[in-house]
């Protein structure tokens, strides 16, 4: 009774449900039938690997495609299936499934997580998720399985390596069946392409997916279109803005590294830049050797890894809305603005505080971990804290330090990928016992700024 209690709080019930999903992964991966012959597998790079997949990240400590047997590689597969999905869809569900109802107050976070219009809308939104990325990874699971064919051994090798590449793109996961990851296709179209479409598709976020479908709807019945909403806007120029940032910074950067970009010709160049631009955000495909990548790449990515993608979609980091609104915030307050506007519409306070403290938080996340592992580990502190973003980013990228650092220091990325897909402020939540709301006002007192 306690527990379906405790489980019955939606904020609860998100971090609950993925420390059941690593357990369950962590179980799977260690079955001796899921590890390639003449390999052994422990319980920390078992319980890595299934963090890493759940949380849709693609740090690994192990190679994928040599550790790992067809039956490894496809519970990797259904990890990442289920961590893309994303369990915080399934909230109101869950607690329906844990006391027997479903109560007002899941239903309402539910709504306002899923951006929803009502109760019928939550209900929908799973089976209108579940069908969009069945619909996306087929399309490019097909697209892939021809691009793949030169380079497999048959069809049947083909259709694998399609379908898995195609679900690791469009959950931003990050996982390859290639020991390189992409690298070894860095000037051929076929394969980059549709990955790096998947992977924006998935990274929007759902919401901002089905705005456009409505938009689109509206379009072809020849009906009036609403305004876009804040939220499409702020994910729109936010993305738009880093993907163009992105990619002139890291051409800029690598354009005469020997080890680099410098070596490629015209089109591997334009290839690779593209995915130099995407893959960070939070996909973690690897476009270069990030090992042998300039300072200047990899202060960016410190950025890009960070921000991610959309919210409520398949990416990581904070969220590029979330930065928007905390931007829109400070160009109020330096026009000296009542109102934080965007769009025509004010954003409520409680919003921009929320903003705030998930950014503070991450950060905070972020500089803990990297504290931890320095003084852990022998590695430096650019290398480290490249590690630690793009674990808290859920990205995946790595300058090639993650299979030797030691084990606490693996523990410790592994609670970054868990706080970055849970979110902070979730698990802040989780673990509040009660809620504190004063019944009075306090004095006001402004203390010096800066």
């Amino acid at each position: 009774m306690r527990l379906t209690r405790w489980l019955g709080h939606p904020t609860r019930v998100v971090p609950a449900a993925y420390l059941m999903a690593i357990a369950v992964g962590t179980t799977l991966l260690m079955l001796p039938a899921a590890t390639a012959e003449g390999s052994d597998t422990t319980l920390l790079q078992a319980s890595f690997t299934a963090v890493s997949a759940i949380c849709i990240t693609g740090l690994t400590v192990v190679d994928t495609a040599v550790h790992w047997s067809p039956v490894g590689q496809f519970i990797i597969l259904g990890l990442i299936q289920v961590g893309g999905f994303g369990i915080v869809t399934l909230a109101s569900f869950l607690t329906l499934m844990a006391t027997g109802r479903l109560s007002l107050q899941s239903t309402a976070v539910a709504r306002l997580e899923l951006r929803g219009s009502g109760i019928g809308s939550v209900l929908r939104v799973p089976t209108m998720i579940a069908k969009l990325m069945l619909a996306v990874e087929a399309v490019v699971a097909l697209i892939l399985t021809f691009a793949f064919r030169p380079y497999t051994d048959g069809w049947s090798s083909a259709v694998w390596h399609g379908v898995f590449h195609s679900v690791s793109a469009f959950n931003n996961a990050g996982f390859a069946l290639f020991s390189d990851s992409l690298m070894g296709f860095a000037g051929d179209p076929a394969v980059i392409l549709p990955i790096c479409a998947a992977v924006v598709l998935g990274g929007l976020g759902f919401p901002l997916v089905m705005e456009f479908g409505r938009r689109f709807r509206r379009r072809i019945r020849h009906q009036a279109r609403p305004a876009w909403s804040v939220h499409a806007r702020l994910t729109i120029v936010g993305t738009v803005v880093l993907l163009v940032v992105g990619a002139l910074v890291f051409a800029i950067a690598e354009w005469n590294n020997p080890q680099t970009l410098a070596p490629m010709s015209a089109g591997e160049r334009a290839l690779t830049i593209l995915g130099g631009s995407i893959f960070p955000r939070t996909a973690g495909f690897n476009a270069i050797d990030y090992g042998m990548a300039s300072e200047s790449t990899i202060g960016l990515y410190y950025v890009l890894m960070f921000i991610g993608g959309g919210s409520v979609g398949t990416a990581g980091g904070v969220k590029v809305g979330t930065v928007g609104i905390i931007f829109a915030a400070v160009i109020a307050e330096l026009r000296a603005e009542t109102q934080v506007v965007v769009g025509r519409r004010a954003l409520p306070r409680n919003v921009i505080r929320g903003a705030l403290t998930v950014v503070v938080l991450g950060g905070l996340a972020v500089v803990a971990g990297t504290f931890f592992i320095v003084a852990d580990d022998r590695f430096s502190l650019q290398e480290t804290l490249f590690e630690a973003v793009s674990a808290f980013g859920t990205v995946g990228l790595s300058t090639g330090i993650t299979p030797q650092l030691r084990p606490e220091s693996l523990v410790v990325l592994m609670l970054l990928m868990y706080l970055g897909r849970v979110g902070t402020v979730s698990v802040a939540s989780a673990l509040a016992m009660r809620a504190r709301h004063r019944r009075y006002v306090l004095p006001e007192e402004q203390p010096i700024v800066g």
